[in-house]
C-alpha cells in the first residue's frame, strides 16, 4: 500500500532511488566523520570527493575508503 501511495505522489521509481541515494550519502558521510585514517588528511579528502562527486564518490569510498582507515589493535 505504501508503494502505490509513493508512485501517486509522482515520484515512482526515481523516488526510491533518490531515497536510497540519500541513505548510502549519509551512511557515508558518518561513516568518515567517524573513522579514524591513516593520513590525517585524508578524512577532509574523503568528504570533499563525497560532497563534490556525488553518486560516484560515495561508490569510489565503499570500494576503495577501507583500505585507508586505521585499524584499532
Amino acid at each position: 500500500m505504501n508503494i502505490l501511495f509513493i508512485q501517486n505522489i509522482g515520484g515512482g521509481p526515481f523516488l526510491i532511488f533518490g531515497l536510497l541515494y540519500t541513505v548510502l550519502w549519509v551512511y557515508c558521510l558518518v561513516d568518515i566523520l567517524r573513522s579514524n585514517f591513516k593520513d590525517p588528511n585524508m578524512k577532509l579528502i574523503w568528504i570533499i570527493i563525497i560532497l563534490f562527486a556525488q553518486v560516484i564518490g560515495a561508490l569510489v569510498y565503499l570500494a576503495i575508503g577501507k583500505s585507508t582507515k586505521t585499524t584499532l589493535k
